[in-house]
């Protein structure tokens, strides 16, 4: 269980500060809830306690950790070339696991993919959505600006 004032990350959401724990009851049901302020966005999600794991919720990276992650990404190199829907079914497969690695590995082919060619609707909704969960992880980690950690997310494809 985490504590209020821990910082987590919240896949397909990013990443928050726990500002309260509270019981709630929602059809019927009193549960527990992590009151979750993502850093990016100031909006608040109800995280149920109870299957925080089972969602995939976990602590934000160690900023030590981030230049390693952030090379990995740098690395990464897609090497099927999938149609649109099978290659967005994947990529969303890869944000929903919460995993920075993943989330960048999407970000990155998605940029390459716009560098050559426009990105459908939904794949630039699919990268904005990534570059903000990413962003809002290393924004929490390392205390720097938005402005700031979005230039550095956005120069992974080079």
């Amino acid at each position: 269980m985490y504590n209020i004032g821990e910082k987590i990350v919240y896949p397909m959401h990013g990443a928050g500060v726990i500002e309260a724990i509270e019981e709630k009851e929602i059809l019927g049901k009193l549960q527990k809830y992590y009151i979750l302020k993502i850093a990016t966005t100031n909006m608040d999600i109800m995280v149920p306690v109870a299957t925080a794991d089972e969602i995939g919720v976990r602590p934000i990276i160690d900023p030590k950790d981030l230049g390693n992650i952030l090379e990995q990404i740098k690395h990464y190199n897609e090497t099927d070339d999938l149609n649109w829907n099978k290659r967005y079914r994947l990529n969303l497969q890869k944000i929903k696991t919460g995993n920075i690695v993943e989330v960048g590995q999407v970000i990155k082919s998605l940029l390459l993919r716009e560098s050559i060619k426009a990105l459908s609707t939904c794949e630039k909704k699919m990268l904005n959505n990534a570059r903000q969960i990413m962003a809002s992880e290393i924004v929490l980690a390392t205390n720097r600006e938005l402005e700031d950690v979005e230039l550095q997310i956005n120069s992974l494809a080079y």
